[in-house]
């Protein structure tokens, strides 16, 4: 703590401190992720799992904003989808793509809801007899310019091969400057493939991955660390299941 706070003395010295305009924007983001979070829209399981996500905390980490044109990968059942369409609906633009299936049947007709794009929605996610990780066939995601893409605890669903497609797919995607956002369950560096990992990814691999596609390394939060989680069991056992470490990196597309 007091290393933290010399450090937060030293930028405000330098004049590297927020500036005000900035400051106003992270305020506004934040209000609107607290009124979405409040919709009636989402069920008593969702915001049970508020305490542990902290989507003001992540979102603001990643520096999402009311006018971005934004992208969240594999939505699954919505969870975030609830909170990230109403911030940038009056301002900006969502748009959901790969395993859109649930939020385009769930939430397509709801109030506030009516400007979601769903995308990409041919897209071939498939596993090879015999794999372990899922494959994806996707050349793009017919949209470009965009100012984030997001995805969230879904990247250790992949192969290699997988990877390396979602990750193109998103360089493309982005504008000159645009954020790539990514969170999923940490594994143990280096550690080789066993029953309890596989929900698991190194970060150090990521990172290296993402920045092979062309991104750059922007920073990494420690939101969602969770020191009783031992990085021994799966995600889904009892003793950690709602409380993995994950790691959480901001990557960047060179401007």
């Amino acid at each position: 703590m007091k290393l933290r706070s010399t450090a937060i003395a030293l930028l405000a010295t330098l004049g590297l401190t927020a500036s005000l305009p900035s400051m106003a924007a992270h305020h506004e983001v934040g209000d609107l992720i607290k009124t979405a979070m409040k919709s009636d829209i989402r069920t008593e399981a969702e915001i049970k799992r508020d305490r542990n996500r902290k989507p003001v905390e992540t979102l603001e980490f990643f520096g999402l904003e009311p006018d971005m044109r934004i992208l969240e990968l594999m939505p699954g059942g919505g969870w975030y989808t609830k909170i990230l369409a109403p911030v940038v609906s009056d301002k900006g633009e969502y748009y959901a793509a790969i395993g859109t299936g649930t939020v385009k049947k769930s939430l397509s007709d709801k109030p506030g809801f009516e400007k979601m794009n769903i995308i990409a929605e041919d897209a071939k996610i498939y596993r090879k007899d015999g794999a372990r990780f899922y494959s994806l066939d996707l050349d793009s995601f017919g949209v470009d310019d965009l100012d984030m893409v997001l995805t969230f605890r879904n990247y250790h669903n992949f192969s290699i091969e997988g990877r390396k497609a979602m990750n193109d797919a998103a360089f493309a995607a982005l504008k000159p400057g645009g954020i790539y956002a990514v969170v999923d369950h940490t594994a143990r560096h280096m550690e080789p493939l066993n029953s309890s990992n596989g929900r698991r990814v190194d970060p150090v691999k990521a990172i290296k991955e993402i920045i092979d596609a062309g991104f750059e390394f922007v920073d990494y939060s420690d939101i969602h660390y969770r020191e009783d989680d031992e990085l021994e069991y799966e995600v889904g056992a009892k003793s950690v299941t709602g409380n993995t470490d994950r790691w959480t990196i901001k990557f960047r597309k060179p401007e």
